[in-house]
């Protein structure tokens, strides 16, 4: 894995300890069980339920390792000690486009815990890159896949956000 550490919210590490809590109490026990159901069907060389089951088991180790391994280079930053008007990483923004008006906002995570659909940036995406160091009135050149797009700060905070349900549930 690579070196260094990790730049997370004290929401992101409690995201990654219960994924990994449910890969290892849930997932992996399930595919133990899979793969000697499989077993017994015979002969191991043409059953594609134990390749299938075998190859998941492969997915969950790498899983393991790699949560395991964001676990032990976090540094954890508390947003809620943070203050000020200048985008920094764990920085909740809200920016209106200039030319449509349309309003979006993100905060900025470290790398495991970005999630677009959730509004939650990587520190390390092209968005954030143009937003760091920026401040309320400002306006930010964003590269977009259709060309760069404009956008003014409105508003700057720094609050936890709120950590998803459990893997596997709805919430």
């Amino acid at each position: 894995m690579a070196d260094g550490n990790i730049p997370i919210t004290k929401a992101g590490v409690e995201s990654i300890k219960r994924e990994l809590k449910h890969i290892k109490s849930v997932e992996r026990p399930k595919n133990v069980q899979d793969i000697s159901t499989a077993r017994d069907h015979g002969d191991l060389r043409e059953n594609a339920e134990y390749h299938a089951a075998k190859e998941k088991q492969s997915h969950i180790a790498g899983r393991i390792s790699l949560l395991e391994d964001w676990l032990a280079r976090a540094e954890i930053i508390d947003v809620t000690k943070l203050t000020g008007e200048r985008i920094v990483f764990g920085a909740t923004v809200r920016l209106e486009h200039v030319d449509s008006g349309h309003k979006i906002q993100y905060v900025i995570v470290g790398e495991p815990e970005a999630d677009i659909k959730k509004g939650r940036i990587s520190i390390t995406s092209p968005v954030a890159r143009g937003l760091i160091g920026r401040e309320v009135g400002d306006e930010v050149k964003i590269p977009a896949p259709g060309g760069s797009r404009t956008y003014e700060v409105l508003e700057v905070e720094f609050v936890e956000y709120v950590i998803d349900a459990e893997p596997g549930r709805e919430g």
